[in-house]
C-alpha cells in the first residue's frame, strides 16, 4: 500500500500533526499510519557551499583565488544533525512511499529546508504544500484537506534558495577579500563581514561617530512653585510660540539665552499668576502581544537579559516545558480561528494562584472578542503568530524562566483586559505675561493596569493641587536653572533590536524602503546570533547594559566607504535584495536574473579591494603636527597607520585593541612617552591601562611604573622616596613612583602586594597630596575632573579606599536647596501631598 511521507520542520509540529490526522503510532523518530509516514527535521539539516573539486583549501585568503563563484553549490550535512537527515533519507527512499508533503513553516526558510532535504535525498516522488498559519488540529485538518501543488510553490523555492546562495556569495567573498586586504602588511587579520551583521555595525559606529562628535551646549529651564490656598504645585516655563525645527535639541521649555532666563525668573518671582486649566479623559490601549524581537527588548530594559538568553529562555519553555508558543516569530496577534485555544489557555490559567483571579475576569465578563483585529488577524501573521503561553501548566520552571514566563502571560492577559482611563489635566499659570505649564494625569479605571497591580490612586498617579475660581497663586520661588544637552546614547540590545528591526527607515528610496518595511535587518530568530557574533569577532563590546564599537570596527567601515562598496554597509543592500525576492515569489523575476546581478557586485567588490593598498584608501585623515623623528618629514594618517611621507617610519593606530588618537599619536613622538592611557585590551579580553613608549630604534612598547614588578628590572633606593601613608592591604609604606603610587611590597621581587593607583584616573590628575588624604582618611577631596569612558562626560566623586584596600569612587549626594521660607522642595511636596484635591 502506498503512502505519503509529512516532513515537518520540527518534532513538535509532526506531534501535533499526528494528534490532529489521528491514527497514528510512534515508532523511533517517526509516526506511521495507513496512509502516512510522518517525520520532521529538526531545523536546517544542510548548508551549501562550493563542490568539493572546486573548494580551496590552500591560498583562499589571497586575491589570487578571489572572487569565489563556484559552478553550482554543493550541500553539505550539518554534522549536528547529520542522525535525523540519515532518517528523512531512508524514510524518503523506502518504495512505499510514493508521495511527498512539505509541512515545514510556511515562509521562505521552511520552503528551504524541505527542499535541500529532497535534493540531497534525490527525491523523485510528486510534491505537495501544507500551508499552515494556526496549528490547531481543525486548522490542521482543514490544511491537509486544501494542499498546494508544488509547482504553485517554485517561485518561493526560488527565492529561498536564492537568498542562501546570495549571501554566502557576498559572505565568503566579502569576508576573504577584506581579509585579503588586512593581512597585505603581514600576518592574518580575519575580516568577516554578512549582509546582516556588517550594516548593523555600520548602524552602532555611526552612533559612536555621533557620540564623539558632539559638543555639549548650554540651556536653561526655568522652574516656578506655585502657592495655593489649597497646597503648592510646580510649573515650568514655556515658549508658546514655539515651533518644531531642525535643531534636535530645541524644546518649548529650553532658553539657549542664560541672562534672558534669569531675567524672565527674576521678573516672575514673587508675583501673582492667573489660572487657565483644561481636564479630560483620556484612554491607553495595551500594549500588542509579542513578537520575539519585542520580547527580547523587554526582557533586556526589565531584566539585563542579552537577545540570545530571551531567545534561549523562550526556546526552553516551548520545547521543554511547553508552555509558550513557537518563540521564533514576527508577528503579534492570533489567527482569526484561535479564539477557543485562547479560552482553553485562559482555562488552565484560571487554576492558578498567580493569575487566577485575571483569568476568572476575562472569562467572566466575556472580554474575548473574536473581531477585535488587534489581537485576531490572518492578514497579520506571516510565518508564524505572536507568542503566548499554551494551555499547557508549567511544573518546575527555574528563576529566569519564571521571569520571561511571567512576562509573556501577563501581556497575554493584558491585551484582553479595557483600555486604562484616566484624566489629564494641563494647567498654564501665567505671571507677568510669561507661561508656566504644569501637568497632572489621574487614574481613573486601571484597566488593563490592574494585570501589574496598578489601582486608582490619585495620589500616586500625579494630581494637580486644586486651584479655586478667580484664585491668583504667587510664583516662589522661581529659578532659571543651567543645564547641558547630552549626546545619544549608546545602543544597548533592547534598542539595538528596534533599529534592525526598523532598518528600512533608514533607506532613502520609497520603492526599497517598503520592500523592506516587513523584515529590517535580519529575522527576530537570527537578530540575537548577529549580535552575539559581533561581539565574538570583537566588533563590539558589552560595557554594563551599553555596546560599544571596537577600533576594529571603525577600520572596517572606514575600508568599506573607502573602497566605495555601500551596498556592504548600509541597509540598501538588503532593501534591494527583498525587493527583488518579493518579485520573485510573484514570478515577475527570475531566479537567473537574480544571481547573475549577486555574482556582478560579488566581483565589484573584490575589484574594489584589489585595487587599493592601505595608503591609498580614502577617508578623513590627518596630517600630524609633529615631524617624523627619523627623517623630519611630514606623518600623515592612513587607513592603518600613522606613516611619513618621506621614509619608511611607520607605526599601527590600534595597539591591543585600542585606536590611539591624532594628539596622543603626536605627544609619543614629541615626548617619547605618552600615557597611561586606559582602554587597552588583552588577547584574553581583560582591559588594561599602560605608558607606551617610542624607543631608540623607534619602536613602540607598553610600559607599566613597577606594576609587574617579575617584568621590570628598575632598582629604587626607597630612602631616597618620602612615604605618603601606609598601604591599605598591608600597612607597609606607599610611595610615588612614575606615573603610580605603589606599595613597597609591590616593588620586591616577588611582587607580596598589588596595590597600585595610578596618578591619571579617567583624566583626573591625583596629586600626592591627594593620595596622603587618601591614605590616612580613607577618601580624597571632592575631585571633578574625571571624565567617564563610556559616555565622554565629565563627572565629580570622591575616590576611596574599598574594604578589599583597592581604591573606588563614591559620588557626593545631592542636597535639596532650601527655599526663602527655609523649606526643602521636597518638605513642601510632603507638605502639599496631605492638602492635595483632586479637581
Amino acid at each position: 500500500m502506498s503512502k505519503a511521507l509529512i516532513i515537518a520542520e520540527k518534532p513538535s509540529v509532526a506531534s501535533d500533526i499526528a494528534k490532529a490526522l489521528g491514527g497514528f503510532k510512534k515508532l523511533d523518530d517517526y509516526f506511521e499510519s495507513d496512509d502516512y509516514v510522518l517525520s520532521s527535521a529538526v531545523g536546517h539539516l544542510l548548508e551549501i557551499g562550493e563542490p568539493e573539486d572546486e573548494e580551496v583549501k590552500r591560498g583562499k585568503w589571497t586575491f589570487a583565488k578571489l572572487p569565489v563563484i563556484p559552478s553550482h553549490f554543493a550541500i553539505k550535512p550539518i554534522e549536528k544533525t547529520e542522525s535525523r537527515l540519515k532518517l528523512l533519507t531512508r524514510l524518503i527512499k523506502r518504495k512505499d512511499v510514493t508521495a511527498l508533503v512539505n509541512a515545514c513553516d510556511a515562509g521562505r526558510e521552511g520552503e528551504l529546508i524541505f527542499r535541500l532535504i529532497a535534493q540531497h535525498a534525490k527525491a523523485r516522488q510528486p510534491v505537495q504544500r501544507l500551508w499552515l498559519q494556526s496549528m490547531t488540529p481543525a486548522s490542521i485538518r482543514q490544511g491537509f484537506a486544501s494542499l498546494r501543488s508544488d509547482a504553485d510553490m517554485m517561485p518561493l523555492a526560488d527565492a529561498a534558495r536564492c537568498r542562501s546562495e546570495a549571501d554566502w556569495l557576498v559572505g565568503i567573498n566579502g569576508t576573504r577579500a577584506m581579509t585579503a586586504f588586512n593581512s597585505k602588511s603581514g600576518g592574518f587579520h580575519l575580516t568577516t563581514l554578512g549582509r546582516v551583521q556588517t550594516p548593523t555595525l555600520a548602524m552602532i559606529v555611526e552612533r559612536e561617530e555621533r557620540i564623539r562628535a558632539f559638543v555639549p551646549r548650554e540651556y536653561a529651564e526655568i522652574h516656578a512653585t506655585f502657592n495655593a490656598k489649597a497646597g503648592e504645585y510646580l510649573g515650568k516655563w514655556v515658549d508658546e510660540k514655539f515651533k518644531k525645527n531642525e535643531d534636535e535639541h530645541a524644546r518649548a521649555d529650553r532658553l539657549w539665552d542664560q541672562g534672558k532666563a534669569r531675567a524672565i525668573a527674576e521678573k516672575c518671582r514673587g508675583k501673582t499668576g492667573t489660572v487657565e486649566e483644561e481636564s479630560k479623559p483620556t484612554t491607553q490601549a495595551s500594549p500588542l502581544l509579542y513578537d520575539l524581537t519585542s520580547l527580547q527588548r523587554e526582557a533586556n530594559s526589565r531584566f539585563g537579559f542579552s537577545a540570545r538568553t530571551t531567545l534561549s529562555l523562550a526556546q526552553s519553555l516551548y520545547e521543554k516545558h511547553k508552555c509558550l508558543t513557537y518563540p521564533r516569530t514576527d508577528s503579534r496577534a492570533l489567527p482569526e480561528d484561535y479564539v477557543g485555544t485562547v479560552k482553553a489557555t485562559l482555562g488552565m490559567l484560571e487554576e492558578t494562584n498567580a493569575y487566577g483571579h485575571l483569568a476568572m475576569q476575562i472569562l467572566g465578563k466575556n472580554w474575548i472578542n473574536p473581531k477585535n483585529k488587534r489581537v485576531f488577524d490572518n492578514a497579520k501573521i506571516s510565518d508564524h503568530f505572536a507568542i503566548i503561553p499554551t494551555a499547557e501548566k508549567p511544573k518546575t520552571l527555574n528563576e529566569l524562566e519564571q521571569k520571561l514566563y511571567d512576562l509573556v502571560t501577563k501581556r497575554f492577559l493584558s491585551i484582553f483586559f479595557p483600555a486604562a482611563e484616566f484624566m489629564q489635566t494641563t494647567r498654564i499659570t501665567r505671571v507677568e505675561g510669561e507661561a508656566f505649564k504644569s501637568e497632572g494625569k489621574v487614574l481613573v479605571n486601571p484597566g488593563w493596569l490592574a494585570v501589574y497591580g496598578k489601582e486608582a490612586d490619585t495620589e500616586e498617579m500625579g494630581s494637580l493641587t486644586a486651584v479655586a475660581q478667580g484664585e491668583k497663586p504667587k510664583a516662589d520661588p522661581v529659578e532659571a536653572k543651567s543645564l547641558m544637552t547630552k549626546p545619544p546614547a549608546r545602543y544597548t540590545e533592547a534598542t539595538l533590536l528596534s533599529a534592525m528591526e526598523g532598518a528600512g527607515k533608514l533607506v532613502e528610496d520609497e520603492e526599497l524602503r517598503a520592500a523592506m518595511q516587513e523584515r529590517g535587518l535580519g529575522t527576530p530568530a537570527t537578530r540575537a546570533s548577529i549580535i552575539e557574533g559581533l561581539i565574538l569577532q570583537k566588533y563590539i563590546v558589552r560595557e554594563e547594559k551599553a555596546l560599544a564599537p571596537t577600533p576594529s570596527a571603525f577600520s572596517l567601515v572606514t575600508l568599506l566607504k573607502g573602497l566605495g562598496v555601500p551596498e556592504l554597509f548600509s541597509p540598501e543592500l538588503t532593501a534591494q535584495w527583498e525587493n527583488q525576492l518579493a518579485a520573485m515569489e510573484r514570478g515577475k523575476l527570475s531566479r537567473e536574473a537574480f544571481m547573475q546581478g549577486i555574482v556582478d557586485m560579488t566581483r565589484h567588490l573584490v575589484q574594489q579591494a584589489k585595487g587599493h593598498e592601505s595608503d591609498t584608501v580614502p577617508g578623513d585623515f590627518a596630517i600630524l603636527a609633529v615631524p617624523c623623528p627619523k627623517c623630519g618629514g611630514e606623518i600623515k594618517e592612513n587607513y592603518k597607520k600613522f606613516a611619513c611621507g618621506q621614509c619608511d617610519f611607520a607605526f599601527f593606530k590600534i595597539l591591543a585593541s585600542r585606536q590611539l588618537s591624532d594628539l596622543e599619536a603626536e605627544t609619543l613622538l614629541q615626548h617619547k612617552r605618552v600615557g597611561p592611557l586606559e582602554g587597552f585590551r588583552s588577547k584574553m579580553g581583560r582591559a588594561f591601562a599602560a605608558d607606551l613608549i617610542l624607543k631608540e630604534d623607534l619602536s613602540i612598547e607598553f610600559f607599566w611604573e613597577n606594576q609587574n614588578s617579575e617584568a621590570q628590572d628598575v632598582q629604587v633606593n626607597l630612602e631616597e622616596l618620602t612615604p605618603l601613608g601606609d598601604c591599605p592591604k598591608c600597612k607597609n609604606k606607599v610611595y610615588e613612583l612614575g606615573a603610580a603610587y605603589l606599595c613597597e611590597k609591590g616593588m620586591m621581587k616577588p611582587r607580596v602586594c598589588d596595590f597600585r593607583s595610578g596618578k591619571i584616573i579617567l583624566q583626573q590628575e591625583i596629586n600626592s597630596e591627594q593620595m596622603q588624604k587618601l591614605l590616612t582618611t580613607g577618601k580624597t577631596d571632592l575631585l571633578d575632573k574625571f571624565v567617564s569612558m563610556r559616555t565622554k562626560r565629565p563627572f565629580s566623586a570622591y575616590l576611596v579606599v574599598k574594604k578589599d584596600g583597592s581604591t573606588g569612587f563614591e559620588f557626593a549626594p545631592k542636597e535639596p536647596k532650601e527655599a526663602k521660607d527655609g523649606k526643602t522642595p521636597a518638605a513642601k511636596k510632603a507638605a502639599a501631598k496631605k492638602t492635595s484635591v483632586k479637581k
